[in-house]
């Protein structure tokens, strides 16, 4: 199974430095200040999310406008599975990295540059919280891994396309996934809803790889 943060791979980019509170940054928009934040040993500018209302505050206008519903949802459910849900100002991510998701700490962070549409919120919300859901198929949201939940020839052509112009092929097969929940309203809901009943895999049947790992990890039995 694999180890996963979003956006490329910026898991353990910090190596084993240890910073006060609020450390220097030497070059923002790195991979560096990605893992500051996730780390959460960089939280200027950075926000808790709980609903739609923290989201509306935080631009001071109506963002969310028309998808708060679905949005609350997540965060809850998001929530209630243990996930931490942040906004943080663009000085943090990589170019293009509109979200990153972190499997250690089980926190996903959304670029607020890319956030102010409320289209945009709700496809990257999705989209970091399905990375949750492959964390919740591969055994427990508790460890480190992620594992696919439908197989690859499953996702539909456009998103296996674009997946391939858009990310490293290490990463394909789960963000592949990702991208289809992403621009599909109601699948991380329902996903998510598994995850927190603990019937992940009743809901969805593993992939033969996947149920290997989950046997030799004695998570289910053969």
């Amino acid at each position: 199974m694999r180890k996963l943060v979003t956006g490329a791979l910026a898991a353990l980019c910090l190596g084993g430095s240890v910073f006060a509170a609020e450390p220097d940054i030497e070059e923002w928009n790195s991979y560096h200040s990605m893992g500051c934040m996730l780390l959460r040993e960089c939280t200027d500018q950075v926000k808790a999310i709980k609903s739609s209302k923290d989201v509306i505050e935080y631009f001071d206008g109506p963002e969310a406008q028309g998808v708060q519903a679905e949005f609350d949802d997540l965060v809850v459910l998001l929530n209630k599975v243990g996930v931490g849900v942040f906004i943080a100002d663009s000085k943090y991510f990589p170019y293009r990295h509109r979200g990153a998701y972190h499997t250690p700490t089980n926190n996903f962070f959304l670029n607020r540059s890319y956030m102010e549409q409320p289209g945009a919120l709700m496809v990257v919300t999705r989209h970091e919280g399905w990375h949750a859901v492959q964390d919740c198929m591969a055994g427990t949201i508790d460890n480190s891994k992620i594992a696919l939940v439908h197989s690859e020839d499953k996702v539909p052509g456009l998103w296996q396309l674009f997946a391939k112009s858009a990310y490293e092929k290490d990463s394909l097969p789960w963000e592949k996934e990702a991208l289809w929940a992403g621009h599909t309203k109601g699948m991380t809901v329902e996903g998510l809803k598994a995850c927190a009943a603990g019937e992940m895999w009743k809901v969805y049947e593993p992939t033969p790889l996947t149920r290997k790992f989950l046997v030799d990890e004695g998570y289910i039995k053969d």
